[in-house]
């Protein structure tokens, strides 16, 4: 069977207003009217627009099976994303959220070892906390290209206390790893996500310390699991060709026991893909509700900002990094990580105004 994809647009600013002629994105305060479907085939591939009042129609008139594949995915699409539990925090996820990322590295590509002492690092990350960051993203190694590997005894001993003491006060935190004794070391100090950029295949025992820990998992998309993730890109189509890595490797980790509900997905900008790969995930971001489960979305002071801008230094990124925001809020993305926290925040408060006014306005 040729393969199909389902993305979401056409969005409705005031649903109300259009019974019957849109659908809600993923338990978001985001509503579509059009669906693009997506057929792949050796002889190429194949799009349509179809409206959401016309749907029904245009589904009765394709093949069975693509038939089930669409109502798969759609119900994935439409269907309301489970609230993440981390720790005594409740983070529901009919909102989008920020997530604040804390390098705790002496060469990370954003700030240049800013946060690598750890009472800078608490501080920074009090104050994301404080601006209205919803969880704090913690991680003792770059993966920026060309950084060393990090044995994971020195990896654990950069963010084991910091963890503890940002979580004995109440924030939520991620740990950002691929090696599993510092997953277990980063939940036994108090991490309540693991935020794995090889989806759990870096490391042979990470499935089994995630499922244990049961706390919500980030899967994300990079063309290599070894050493250097960003080794080993080529793509025919990388929009689709990510969504079915990221498919297959869902299914696989919710097959071993970790539920779907607590399962992140996350593209992978920047990872082993071209500026125009990038731009093209960017995009259609939105395609990835077909995967039922909820999105994270980074592309905080990455080096696309810069070739977009003159070759802006990380430092200097901060427009393009809140605009890159937001075109994933505005495509239902859950979560986004960010180094700005305070001005994502901002940005993201006066968006929900937005959609607030739009979502109450009289018919």
């Amino acid at each position: 069977m040729n393969k199909i994809y389902l993305r979401p647009t056409g969005f409705v600013e005031s649903p109300q207003r259009h019974e019957g002629e849109s659908l809600r994105l993923a338990g978001t305060m985001l509503w579509f009217s059009q669906l693009e479907y997506i057929e792949r085939s050796h002889a190429g591939t194949k799009r349509q627009i179809i409206s959401v009042s016309r749907w029904a129609d245009f589904v009765a008139g394709i093949p069975e099976m693509a038939r089930e594949r669409c109502a798969l995915l759609l119900g994935r699409i439409t269907a309301t994303r489970a609230a993440l539990q981390m720790g005594t925090r409740t983070i529901r996820l009919d909102q989008p959220h920020v997530m604040g990322i804390i390098n705790a590295t002496p060469d990370s590509f954003s700030d240049g070892g800013k946060n690598f002492d750890p009472e800078d690092a608490l501080e920074a990350a009090f104050a994301m906390s404080s601006a209205g960051a919803a969880m704090i993203d913690v991680g003792g190694e770059s993966t920026r290209p060309g950084a060393a590997l990090v044995w994971e005894g020195d990896e654990l001993a950069r963010i084991e206390q910091l963890i503890g003491r940002l979580a004995g006060a109440g924030t939520a935190v991620s740990v950002d790893t691929r090696k599993a004794s510092v997953m277990e070391g980063a939940v036994r100090a108090g991490a309540a996500m693991i935020n794995d950029i090889s989806a759990l295949l870096y490391d042979d025992r990470a499935l089994d310390v995630a499922r244990a820990s049961d706390v919500p998992v980030v899967l994300m998309h990079a063309p290599s699991q070894s050493s250097d993730p960003h080794k080993d890109g080529g793509y025919d189509d990388v929009v689709c060709d990510v969504f079915d890595w990221l498919e297959q490797r869902v299914s696989a980790v919710d097959a071993a026991g970790l539920s779907r509900d607590k399962i992140l997905v996350d593209p992978g900008v920047g990872f082993g893909k071209s500026l125009t790969e990038n731009l093209a995930i960017i995009n259609n971001l939105a395609i990835y509700h077909g995967l039922g489960c909820a999105i994270l979305f980074g592309a905080s002071r990455k080096r696309l900002i810069g070739a977009l801008s003159n070759e802006a230094g990380p430092e200097k990124r901060l427009g393009g990094s809140i605009f890159l925001a937001m075109k994933a809020v505005e495509q239902g993305a859950h979560i986004v990580r960010v180094h700005d926290a305070a001005e994502t925040v901002q940005a993201v408060q006066v968006w929900r105004g937005l959609r607030d006014a739009a979502l109450t306005a009289s018919i």
